[in-house]
């Protein structure tokens, strides 16, 4: 399965240290060569995003910086055999990004259409507490 790490975070006017960029450069290779980290990004600052949003025929373009406290920081592709192993990986990252909060999404296969074997046994495993 296939799953989606998307990371909040309050910003800051501050880039990483040195440090911290190390730390985090030794996650990646780690979970690259353990073949559960397929990619990994990191955002620039909201300034220099944008927000465009349709709501019927009207379109609005808000460009940064935003006025949220949490913003997205970065993302994930992580491989993993279950959703509670997928956490676990989170789990993982966050002990080195520190302060800020991830939501992890099931990403769509072809296996995952209505009617495939596969869709009914994620939908009962989606539907169970998992104790963290």
């Amino acid at each position: 399965m296939k799953f989606l790490s998307v990371y909040s975070q309050t910003e800051t006017d501050t880039p990483p240290s040195a440090a911290e960029m190390e730390r985090m450069g030794k996650l990646v290779e780690e979970g690259m060569k353990a073949g559960y980290l397929l990619d990994v990004q990191g955002c620039m600052p909201s300034q220099f995003g944008a927000r465009i949003r349709r709501a019927g025929d009207k379109v609005t373009v808000t460009n940064g910086p935003f006025a949220e406290s949490e913003i997205i920081g970065g993302l994930a592709i992580i491989q993993a055999e279950s959703r509670e192993e997928a956490i676990q990986h989170v789990l993982h990252f966050l002990q080195t990004a520190g302060d800020g909060e991830c939501e992890l999404r099931q990403l769509h296969t072809g296996e995952d259409c209505p009617g495939s074997a596969n869709a009914e046994a994620r939908r009962t495993e989606a539907e169970s507490p998992v104790g963290v």
